[in-house]
């Protein structure tokens, strides 16, 4: 009888032990979410690291050089992530320099829009810019202050009205080409019948129609309960920065976005994002030379060194889980894991295999606070060996792995980070009221619908794709 394969690392306690990196990280979550109220990266960053430190201390002492080496492996898995997420950072920061949301405070002035109408329209917009930004927390930093105390005045639900607003984050950090989560979910996914991983290009054009679906849903139920029929005579939103000639720079999002789907070339499509949207801004007036870069106090400052160095706490959050996943690798727990569930009754169908990936990286989710990015980096290798036995195209285990991610798993309170951060952005408003925790979770509207869209995609078999003998799209085996 063949001898079984010791891992290259090993922990007194075994390969349980491997998971306490996770576990250290889920106890940071909950102390920074729960107990401090407090969201960051970069805390969240030095948390991964903590993390592989003191789970390197139960690390067999003739193994210790083995897990570093496993660390480092894992990073390396990492690097396209990481220097796409940087280019990414320029392009996000272009666009929010440029004020875009003052465009649309615009346009919803101009049009005298109703309490109700004003909350599906702010979901319409807010969905706009994430999908431009492809940031959903940044995107809701930035409209809170803007469209929440305006809406309020104007009738809107204050309840409907922040749901909206996380609801518009929440779609285009699912949808855009340049989110984070978008190019981890991408990112993890592999051929099996050629090398390299899920265009990102085509995971969006795979993915456009259970988000759209979710989307317009989601629209019409803001524009019947979205009001609360009592407007204020006070024209709140000419308080409100009013830019219209922002609304410009949707030509250079348009054109990234068409570019990444026709081309499949994410760099290709940024860099054109990046050059149009210089030369439009500077033309509408939207950017100044200043706005691109220049030097304040000594230190350089512009959309292209801030747009480097805002993701610079994601980029080492995304390092350091990977290192984790590199530990989980070497010690043979993700092998451990892969057994379980691929020899589960799920596991003899694709029905029951996706079913497995909805659970597994909604619970993953859950237990990360509902940082999505940290918990696709996380699951997805699991989704990637699961995915690839079924046989499963990348592009549709991708879209699996982002959609469930964004679901309901984001709407659970005390549990998730938008929750947490949407409640906290409607206090301080003498005009607007605070919206609690439980309200808004009750009130997310698009992370509900997206996961009934994609659990009908798995109970049905739409939009199911597989891969070919030569990594190509196919409907049937």
């Amino acid at each position: 009888m063949m001898k079984e394969t010791q891992p290259a690392v090993q922990f007194y306690g075994g390969k349980v032990v491997a998971f306490l990196p996770v576990v250290i990280f889920l106890g940071f979550c909950i102390e920074f979410f729960v107990v401090l109220k407090a969201f960051d990266m970069g805390a969240l960053a030095m948390a991964a690291l903590i993390a592989l430190l003191l789970t390197a201390l139960f690390v067999k002492g003739s193994k210790r050089k083995n897990y570093w080496e496993a660390v480092y492996n894992g990073v390396k898995e990492s690097a396209p992530i990481l220097v796409l997420l940087l280019v990414i950072g320029m392009f996000s920061q272009l666009i929010k320099t440029s004020q875009l949301s003052g465009g649309f405070v615009f346009l919803a002035r101009s049009i005298h829009m109703s309490g109700s109408i004003f909350t599906a329209m702010i979901f319409l917009f807010v969905c706009i810019i994430a999908t431009a930004t492809g940031s959903s927390l940044g995107t809701m930093f930035t409209c809170f202050p803007i469209f929440y105390p305006a809406g309020v005045l104007l009738g809107a639900n204050p309840a409907f009205l922040a749901a909206a607003i996380v609801s518009g984050g929440i779609f285009g950090d699912n949808l855009a080409p340049i989110s984070d989560t978008t190019v981890i979910s991408a990112s993890t996914q592999h051929y099996s019948h050629r090398s390299g991983t899920a265009e990102i290009g085509g995971v969006v054009r795979t993915r456009f129609k259970y988000s759209a679906v979710a989307g317009i849903i989601a629209f019409l139920v803001f524009a019947i309960f979205g009001g609360n029929g009592a407007s204020s005579t006070s024209d709140a939103l000419s308080k409100a920065q009013v830019n219209p000639m922002s609304l410009f720079m949707l030509i250079s999002v348009v054109l990234m976005l068409i570019v990444a789907v026709i081309y499949k070339d994410i760099y290709l499509s940024i860099t054109v994002g990046i050059i149009v949207g210089v030369i439009v801004g500077l033309a509408t007036g939207s950017i100044h030379p200043s706005d691109i870069i220049s030097v304040k106090d000594g230190a350089p400052v512009g959309f292209l060194v801030e747009g480097v160095s805002g993701m610079m706490s994601t980029v080492i959050l995304v390092l350091a889980v990977y290192g984790i996943m590199g530990v989980l690798h070497e010690a043979g727990a993700l092998d451990m894991v892969l057994h379980v569930l691929s020899s589960s009754r799920l596991g003899r169908s694709v029905v029951g295999t996706e079913l497995m990936m909805m659970l597994g990286i909604t619970l993953t989710t859950l237990l990360f606070g509902g940082v999505t990015s940290a918990a696709m980096a996380t699951f997805g290798k699991v989704q990637d060996e699961l995915g690839r036995a079924a046989r499963l195209h990348p592009y549709r285990r991708a879209n699996l792995l982002d959609g469930f991610a964004n679901g309901l798993a984001v709407c659970v309170p005390f549990l998730s980070v938008f929750v947490f951060i949407g409640s906290q952005l409607t206090q301080g408003y003498t005009t607007a009221p605070t919206v609690s925790i439980l309200e808004l979770s009750a009130h997310l509207v698009y992370p509900f619908l997206l996961f009934l869209v994609l659990l009908t995609s798995v109970l049905t078999g739409w939009g199911r794709i597989y891969e070919d003998e030569d990594g190509e799209e196919i409907k049937r085996l």
